[in-house]
Parts: structure tokens; C-alpha cells; sequence
């Protein structure tokens, strides 16, 4: 924590010394000022605000409260769409926060208006550049459309509005507020005109225009043979509650009973379908019309795969570790997250592959292929390429391939099958009960065989 405060420390003095540059602006409170400073940064090069300093190079503090925090952090998220890196430094008992604004992919206003930075000051863009900067910049979900206000479900609007008070996200809306008045808030209705995200979002039949912006879910024994497909479609929240049901319906379920309470025990936690299944909704690509989301259940592990890759500036080496967000179509994901759907910025695929893991699963897979982007949960821990990351000998593999097909094997057997002498045999079964995947059974030599152990317990030697 001391080395935290130090580098924080050590940037703000940067920062005072340094003064209002094209990426840095002191603020003393929160205005307007502020506001269309952020739109400003987010428009340009990204940067820093320092609110609780004058532009003298002053520290004024700000007041010292975690509700103070957490307002103005679902302030920014409501009035921009802007997801900020805030960090808190007390220095001299006053409050600074330094608030770290990243170059945004796409356009990012404020109450209506577009802002740059031009050397240290913020500056309204004008309406010829603002031109060119949208056709450059801008998003899916951002695009007005030639869409009549009798396309808006008024009941999921009533219901997205009653769930982002209970989780305590909208600061700008009331449940009092219209329809219109919510849509246009939120950036989904932009001067007069319903944009491609409010139909997709709270539309009646979003398929009447986009015919292949839904999820199809299919439940297959191989590539070959499918047991039952079907689709999710209306609009977001609706394909959202859809796909889930379906696909509780084609994986199984196991109870266990501790202290008289029943546990349900899914072949893959749900937490985790849900945010496979939340990512694919909001990170498609719904520039391309032309193809669906994908989820495939087989046997042994679930696909899910959506239309676009990884958005620019972001690898899938870097998405089980934390990383920065990058929204391909920012309005979808604001509204998801002020409805409670998600929770942390840039965390899913890290929380999938801890929740995978607490279960005893073998981490997702992550991929980019056939001009998307995939995620595979795994329900066999005992994969080929699992068994290799473990460390495995490709004789050893073998092994557990047939104890998998056959339920166990004896060491004269796997001398027969892997064709290795007896004491190698005994050294590779040595090696297997260590890592936790073979266990031995029987007794006396002529009984003695070894099977897998339960991937509950395996895990922990992985």
C-alpha cells in the first residue's frame, strides 16, 4: 500500500510541476467544465483531470466520502458513457482524485455536444470536423435510424429503470421520467431519432430490421449429430433470459444436500455461463449483419462464439489477467451496467476462469477464429490439451485416454499398450497418482489397477 501511495504521490507532484498541458486539466469541483473536459480527452490523446487542485498548481481537496466516490463515478458512466480510472490520494488531510481518461474508439459527448482539446483548453467541436470525427469514430449501437417510437417495448424500458434504481446507477433518471426522456439520457435517442441501439436494447421485434442480430443455441452429440437447436430473439435483455433458459435446459444438474439445504450443482457454474453468454451480447459485432451468435453444447464442453474479434488494443493473452476496457459498442454496455448485468470493467473473462477453477473445471479458452471471437468451457478436465499443460507424457496421455473409454488399467496393460518395460510403467503410474489424476485401487498384485480420480480433487494437483 505505501509503494501505491508513492507512486500516486509521486504523480501528482509530477502533474502540479508539470501544469495544464493537452492531456492534463485541474479541476476544483465538479461543473460543466469538468464534464465536457472528459468528452475533450476521451475525443483526443486521453489523459488526466486532477479534481481538488486549481489551475494555479494548487491543491484545494474535494470532500472526503465513499458516497462522493461512488456518485460521481455513476455520474461519468450516465452523462458519458466514459468508464474512469479514478484513484484517491489524501495528502495534508485533503482529498485528490487523479482520474485517468483513456482515448475513447468511439465519440464521446456530453448532453448532446462534442468536445477536443486544442493545447491546454477544451474547445466545442466544430460542426464541418465533428462531421468527419463521427464517420470516422463512431459506433453501432450510436447510429440514428429511420425507426417510428412504436418500435420501443415501454415494459422493458419501465423494467431497465426499476432495476438500475435498485442497484443504485442512475443518478440522471428517475422512474417518473417518459420513455423519451430515459431513451434520450441514455444517448439512445439523438436528436429526435431512435438510434440502432435503442431498438436492439428495448425494441419489440429488433429482427424486423436486423434479422440475424440474435443467438442460436444448439445441443450436439458431434458436429453431425444434433440433438435440438433453437433461437433466441427480440430484443437484448430478452435473448439475455432466453439463451440462459435454454441452456439450463440442455446441461445437467446434480444436488447435494449439507446441513438439511440443498445445493444445485450445475455441470458448469452458472456465474460463469452467464458471463460468457452477457459478453457475446454486448462485444459482437453488430456491424456484421450478415451472422448470429453462436453457442454449441456437446458432450464434454460448450462453445461460445460471436461475430468480430477482440476490439483494438486488446489480445487474449491479456484477457485472464486484468486489463483495460475496450467497447466496441459503448451504449449497449452502459445500459447493461446500469441495469446491474455487469459489474467490473474489463474483469469477465478473469472472473469466468475463476469460477471455472473453484468448481474444479479446467480454465476457458479463449480464441479468435472464423472472423469472431470464441470462449470453450470444458467439463473434462482430462482433454488432450489439458493433459499436455499439465505436464503429461504423450504415453501417459494414452493412458488416461483408455481408462476414460474402459474405467481403469493395470500395469501389465499399459505396458501392452504403451510398450515400455515395467519399471517405466511403475515410474509413469508414480508420476500420474502424484499429479492427482490416477488413483490406485485393489488389493495384492494381481488385483491392483489404477482409475481417474474426480476432477474435484484433481484440480488441486494441476
Amino acid at each position: 500500500m505505501k509503494a501505491d501511495f508513492g507512486l500516486r504521490n509521486a504523480e501528482l507532484k509530477r502533474l502540479l510541476q508539470t501544469g495544464e498541458t493537452e492531456t492534463v486539466e485541474f479541476k476544483e469541483k465538479l461543473n460543466d467544465s469538468f464534464y465536457q473536459t472528459i468528452s475533450a480527452l476521451a475525443n483526443t490523446k486521453g489523459g488526466t483531470i486532477v479534481l481538488g487542485a486549481s489551475d494555479k498548481n494548487k491543491i484545494t481537496g474535494i470532500e472526503k466520502s465513499g458516497e462522493f466516490l461512488a456518485d460521481l463515478t455513476n455520474r461519468i458512466i450516465n452523462k458519458l458513457s466514459i468508464y474512469p480510472d479514478i484513484n484517491t490520494l489524501d495528502i495534508n488531510h485533503q482529498r485528490v482524485l487523479i482520474i485517468n481518461v483513456a482515448r475513447s474508439s468511439y465519440p464521446v459527448s456530453y448532453e448532446g455536444k462534442y468536445y477536443e482539446r486544442v493545447g491546454n483548453t477544451t474547445r466545442l467541436m466544430s460542426h464541418k470536423k465533428l462531421q468527419v470525427f463521427m464517420q470516422a469514430r463512431n459506433t453501432w449501437d450510436a447510429i440514428p435510424g429511420e425507426f417510428s417510437p412504436q418500435e420501443i417495448d415501454r415494459e422493458t424500458v419501465e423494467e431497465f429503470v426499476q432495476l438500475a434504481i435498485q442497484n443504485k446507477r442512475l443518478s440522471e433518471i428517475s422512474a417518473k421520467d417518459s420513455v423519451e426522456i430515459v431513451l434520450r439520457k441514455l444517448g439512445l435517442l439523438v436528436d429526435g431519432k431512435l438510434t440502432n441501439g435503442a431498438i436492439l436494447l428495448f425494441g419489440k421485434d429488433p429482427q424486423k430490421y436486423f434479422i440475424n442480430l440474435s443467438a442460436r443455441i444448439g445441443r450436439l452429440k458431434d458436429d453431425i449429430t444434433i440433438i435440438d437447436d433453437k433461437w433466441a430473439r427480440g430484443n437484448l435483455f430478452r435473448q439475455f433470459n432466453e439463451t440462459m433458459s435454454i441452456i439450463r435446459q440442455d446441461i445437467s444438474v446434480r444436488y447435494e444436500i449439507k446441513e438439511i439445504q440443498r445445493k444445485d450443482i450445475w455441470d458448469y457454474p452458472l456465474t460463469a455461463i452467464r458471463e460468457a453468454v452477457l459478453n457475446a451480447l454486448i462485444h459482437r459485432d453488430y456491424f456484421n449483419i450478415a451472422n448470429f451468435i453462436q453457442i454449441k453444447i456437446y458432450d464434454d464442453y460448450i462453445w461460445f462464439h460471436n461475430p468480430g474479434g477482440l476490439p483494438e488494443g486488446i489480445t487474449v493473452d491479456q484477457l485472464k489477467s486484468p486489463h483495460n476496457s475496450v467497447f466496441r459498442n459503448p451504449q449497449i454496455a452502459k445500459v447493461f451496467y446500469l441495469a446491474g448485468f455487469i459489474e467490473q470493467y474489463g474483469s469477465g473473462t478473469v472472473r469466468m476462469l475463476e469460477w471455472l477453477k473453484e468448481e474444479g473445471l479446467p480454465e476457458p479458452e479463449y480464441k479468435e477464429e472464423m472472423g469472431g471471437f470464441s470462449v470453450y468451457f470444458y467439463k473434462d478436465i482430462y482433454t488432450e490439451d489439458n493433459l499436455i499443460k499439465m505436464g503429461l507424457k504423450d504415453r501417459q496421455i494414452k493412458a488416461v485416454m483408455y481408462v476414460k473409454e474402459r474405467g481403469k488399467i493395470t500395469n501389465k496393460e499399459y505396458q501392452k499398450l504403451t510398450k515400455v518395460s515395467k519399471p517405466t510403467a511403475t515410474r509413469d503410474f508414480a508420476e500420474l497418482v502424484q499429479k492427482n489424476i490416477f488413483i490406485l485401487m485393489g488389493k495384492g498384485k494381481r488385483d491392483t489397477n489404477y482409475t481417474l480420480i474426480k476432477p474435484k480433487m484433481s484440480q488441486k494437483g494441476i
